[in-house]
């Protein structure tokens, strides 16, 4: 699933847009921790089920004793009623005797149940009427047979069930879109992941129990059915509804199985294996899914070259839903997105938004291998699943589309789950998750960035060759098996060069002993260290202090917000150690130095003499570096005199750990001020954006908190300061994608700083559109620009909110609807919030967005969280307690706030809801970093109103 951090060099509305898709959550808030709190107590207790008789299970995991093996499914989803039906065989293994079967079912109505033995099923005997106990607490039923199952034996489980589609974006549940000519349209879809397949049908929902799916949709003729696998037949049934069948599948969870009843258009090409890639969209939107094709099949071939594993199925299907919560969704051979995902317009879409429909896509097509083919055990440890599939998207995206430079974006990947993993409130890679509420918050940038990070340091430190044979181990050892950590660890340290599918060690009997031991101790070494980074949290800082030829290392807890003379931060530190590979260069010499720090302190002897050492070459490595006494100044004299003798990532990564330390009380704010001023001879683009990138932030706090002078030094800074670099941009979609990147970003913000010549282009650009109706093909870098800037007059406001509801492009809609939240009249600031909630003209999909960019909007700050406050029980109605759509709607309003008063009303508020029994670990992130928000105005306010009067 893409979940995945995007960081804010796009710009800082999709950079939001993109890091909040990959965060995809579901849950119910009857999983309150309250709920399981007597279980707890009382392990021997059990549950009372819905009709008052005892429910025969009492923990939320289910029992091992009886196994799926096949499932087979018909399902009939009625798009007039909006409702469906469906029957299921679930064949069964029984490992021990009990007179009980434990199965999950959320908001399905359970109508009948036969169970046969495998006599039965032989002799074609009618089976047993089982009765079912349900418990909707655990979201379990209970099939109670009235004599016990035997072990070792197979048995056959009838169940016969309907329910509503679901409203929402989780289950078997309706989608929506409109037509040219106004009409909407009705489909059915599916999306599973973590704990939502109970929602469609009965089912064990847990990932290690993988079986195989028969699956049957049944259909009316102007529609047709998509499932993981081919279709093989279509029966004609009575009137005139039709009966799709599909191939069997090979085993696997159940939270990726999928179908989906549409009308839609599909284009399809063949790889080179000869697997059949098909691209499905709306038929208006057909004509945007050329692109997803090229970069499917380009990537399809990439993934079985590297993997030396062919994928596993005859087909594959992408398919763009209207109605979509994340950014996409990995069922095996039926891949779920949104449509921003996955389509691309060659009108409207940008480079950024080119880049991250290639990324998506690529992140997709490796959970075929990482997630489908190989499942984490539980979900405690998801990160298998999205941080390997994230890692794989910077090499798979490297190696089909070298342009996209890619490559050089990967550092804002850790750069930004560093600002959540800096907080106390963080978790570990790898963490305890029971609940469907702790399994749902498991999907968030911890899981994908950080997991991608540290897989990215792991592969730096083992070598690459070594590292892709230790994955090609991993995946051939469990294919369509589940695996947990140290199995990786275990593949990682094996170097066996050989046949890995019998998932022995392969060496000769002559070196036996000597390899073995040798394995049996590295694999020991890399366990250790990298428990270390999945099983405790947070990142480690290394303090570098230089003593002559001499370097002294030590490594501590990095806490952003928390500065050593704050009396909590000793406590912070404690039991907290890393085994961190290091790397260095230094002025003398091009040669990369490696050390690992396992203690606390250490010392490094340079060989020769230099005048700067740079730790964390390429930012490769998931640490912060400080450098005390001279170490700064010495880089700063450096990056002034001649900056590219230190290479272009290093340069990124200076500018990020300078001002990551200055919110940590460890740097002066004009230091890290002073590092950025040799940007005007920066030719590297990412650095240019990572500096602009902090002036910008600390620009929109100032115009939040109102601080007029310092807002003022600072437009004015940056107008004078980049003006070069915004004086030579075209109004263009010319240059590489590092080009075009930059021209939307600084357009965009010297637009918004009224730069005279910006706001002429754009204006004029703007009224030619309007005069065509429309027509005219703005160049697509630009295009958010333009619009932001006509959105400023009640005439362009208007007509582009009119043209938001005709425009059939996902790419123009994103853009037009940042424009609208610009506006500086909070009437029209409610009517989006409005339109938001009603869900007709903008997408319920889309509100947590909506709300973000309004109350980045100083005009919008405080009329967002008054609707977050005034409407939650409305929001309840709409979206699940946990959803991605909560959480973020609930962190738009509040992220933003650096005052004491506003802490404090934020913090009543979320005491309300848990008063309510309402609780998300985001609660406490908020409430931390609004607390460092205030911490940094407090402390570098005076510093920053000082260094802008002397810079002016």
């Amino acid at each position: 699933m893409a979940n995945l951090c995007r960081k804010l060099i796009f710009n800082i509305y999709m950079g939001f847009y993109c890091s909040a898709i990959m965060a995809k959550i579901c849950i119910c808030s009857q999983f309150s921790t309250s709920s399981i709190d007597p279980f707890n107590k009382d392990p021997g207790a059990f549950p009372v089920a819905t009709n008052g008789e005892p429910f025969p299970w009492n923990e939320l995991r289910l029992p091992r004793v009886v196994i799926p093996l096949h499932y087979d499914l018909l399902v009939h989803p009625n798009l007039t009623s909006l409702d469906f039906v469906g029957s299921e065989k679930i064949e069964v293994s029984v490992r021990d005797a009990t007179q009980f079967i434990i199965l999950h079912s959320k908001d399905l109505e359970i109508m009948n149940v036969i169970l046969q033995s495998e006599e039965d099923l032989r002799y074609r005997k009618p089976g047993k009427r089982l009765n079912v106990l349900s418990y909707p607490a655990h979201q379990q039923i209970a099939l109670l047979v009235p004599e016990a199952l035997m072990a070792d034996l197979r048995y056959s489980v009838a169940i016969d069930f309907q329910a509503n589609l679901a409203n929402g974006f989780q289950g078997f549940y309706k989608s929506t879109y409109r037509t040219h000519g106004g009409k909407t349209r009705i489909i059915a879809v599916t999306d599973f992941e973590p704990t939502e397949a109970r929602m469609a049908f009965p089912c064990f929902d847990e990932p290690s129990f993988k079986a195989n799916f028969s699956i049957k949709i049944r259909r009316e003729s102007g529609h047709v059915a998509l499932s993981n696998m081919p279709k093989v037949k279509t029966i004609e049934l009575e009137e005139g509804l039709l009966e799709d069948h599909f191939e069997t599948t090979v085993k696997m969870s159940t939270y990726l199985v999928a179908y989906i009843v549409c009308d839609f258009n599909s284009v399809s090409g063949t790889t080179s294996s000869g697997v059949k890639v098909s691209v499905y969209a709306s038929p208006e939107k057909w004509s945007q899914t050329h692109y997803a094709l090229e970069a499917s099949l380009k990537l399809l071939d990439f993934y079985e070259n590297y993997f030396d594993i062919n994928y596993p199925l005859p087909k594959l299907d992408l398919i763009a839903i209207p109605d979509f919560e994340s950014g996409a969704m990995e069922n095996w051979g039926l891949i779920t997105y949104k449509e921003t995902s996955l389509l691309f317009d060659t009108n409207t879409s940008s480079a950024s938004d080119q880049l991250w429909v290639t990324k998506v896509i690529a992140h997709e097509l490796a959970h075929q291998w990482f997630g489908n083919l190989v499942t984490m055990e539980w979900w405690n440890d998801i990160w298998l699943n999205e941080g390997f599939a994230t890692y794989m998207e910077l090499v798979s995206v490297n190696a089909t589309y070298p342009e996209l430079q890619s490559d050089d974006a990967f550092s804002d990947v850790c750069f930004t789950v560093i600002k959540k993993d800096s907080l106390n409130s963080s978790r570990p890679i790898s963490n305890q998750a029971e609940t469907p509420t702790q399994i749902a918050e498991m999907f968030d940038s911890v899981s994908y960035n950080k997991g991608a990070c540290i897989l990215n340091m792991l592969k730096d430190f083992l070598n690459e060759e070594k590292f892709r044979k230790g994955i090609i181990h991993y995946l051939k050892t469990f294919s369509y098996g589940n695996a947990k950590n140290d199995d990786l660890w275990n593949s990682l340290s094996n170097n066996c060069l050989g046949d890995f599918t019998s998932g022995e060690f392969c060496y000769s009997d002559s070196k036996m002993t000597s390899n073995t031991l040798a394995f049996r101790e590295e694999s020991a070494e890399l366990k250790e260290m990298m428990a270390t980074w999945t099983l405790q949290k947070g990142i480690p800082l290394v303090v570098i202090t230089r003593e002559g030829h001499s370097l002294r290392l030590q490594q501590e807890r990095f806490l952003s917000g928390v500065s050593k003379e704050d009396p909590e931060w000793r406590a912070l530190q404690e039991r907290y150690l890393w085994h961190i590979p290091l790397t260095y260069t230094t002025s003398s010499s091009n040669v990369i130095h490696r050390h690992v720090l396992k203690s606390r302190t250490d010392t490094l002897e340079l060989s020769e003499k230099t005048s700067w050492v740079k730790f964390n070459v390429d930012s490769n490595g998931y640490y912060i570096a400080h450098y005390e006494g001279h170490g700064w100044d010495q880089l700063i004299t450096q990056l002034n005199q001649n900056h590219t003798l230190l290479r272009p990532k290093d340069r990124v990564g200076l500018i990020h750990d300078a001002f990551q330390l200055v919110s940590a009380g460890r740097l002066t704010l004009d230091k890290a001020l002073d590092l950025t001023r040799y940007l005007q001879h920066e030719a590297s683009i990412p650095a240019l954006l990572k500096g602009l990138e902090y002036l910008e932030l600390f620009y929109h706090m100032m115009e939040r908190r109102n601080v007029s002078d310092v807002t003022e030094n600072l437009k004015h800074y940056i107008l004078r300061y980049f003006k070069p670099v915004i004086d030579r941009q075209s109004w263009s979609d010319k240059g590489s994608v590092w080009d075009r990147m930059l021209r939307s970003t600084i357009l965009k913000l010297a637009c918004y700083l009224n730069h005279a010549p910006c706001i002429q282009k754009a204006t004029e650009l703007f009224s030619q559109w309007m005069e065509s109706s429309g027509k005219l093909n703005i160049p697509s870098d630009v295009l958010e620009v333009v619009y932001s800037v006509g959105a400023h007059t009640t005439i362009g406001w208007n007509y582009l909110l009119e043209q938001y509801g005709l425009s059939m492009s996902g790419a123009e809609k994103k853009k037009i609807l940042y424009a609208l939240s610009t506006s500086q009249h909070q009437e029209k600031l409610k009517k989006l919030i409005e339109l938001g909630m009603e869900g007709e003209v903008i997408k319920t999909q889309e509100l947590s967005t909506l709300l973000y960019v309004i109350a980045r909007n100083p005009k919008g700050q405080q009329l967002a969280w008054n609707f977050l406050r005034e409407n939650w029980t409305h929001l309840l109605k709409k979206f699940d307690l946990g959803s991605f759509a909560m959480r973020m709607i609930i962190f738009g309003p509040t992220s933003h706030f650096s005052s004491k008063d506003e802490l404090q009303e934020v913090k009543l508020f979320f005491e309300s809801l848990k008063a309510q029994g309402l609780h998300l670990d985001i609660f406490q992130m908020i409430l931390e970093a609004i607390a460092k928000n205030i911490k940094w105005l407090e402390r570098n306010l005076p510093t920053l109103r000082t260094w802008l009067l002397v810079s002016s």
